[in-house]
């Protein structure tokens, strides 16, 4: 096999054989199947910091409302939802971070 040279090397068009009709979509293209995907992971990825919200805004609720009449809450239960709330705080901040560094590593690769 010949080797070109680089003033022979010209051009950006190459032609790709599609053995499959979802290999190589078109870019910016999205199939139907596609457009479900994305929708199915952007509620996932919504629901899930909903839920940490919810989280959060439970256990300030929960103090609040031992600071304004301890004999209602148990301590227990406010401690519980506390941990809860700063656990589901952290692991979303480190996922945030782990695909922040895998966008720059992608990045950094072109």
């Amino acid at each position: 096999m010949a080797q070109l040279l680089s003033l022979e090397a010209l051009g950006d068009i190459v032609t790709v054989a599609r053995t499959n009709q979802k290999h190589i979509a078109g870019i910016g293209e999205a199939t139907g199947e596609q457009q479900g995907v994305e929708a199915a992971f952007g509620e996932l990825l919504l629901k899930a910091l909903n839920g940490v919200n919810d989280s959060q805004v439970n256990a300030v609720n929960l103090a609040q409302q031992m600071i304004t009449d301890p004999d209602s809450v148990d301590v227990h239960t406010v401690t519980i939802a506390l941990a809860e709330a700063n656990l589901a705080l952290s692991m979303t901040k480190a996922v945030v971070d782990r695909a922040l560094a895998a966008y720059r590593e992608i990045i950094n690769v072109r």
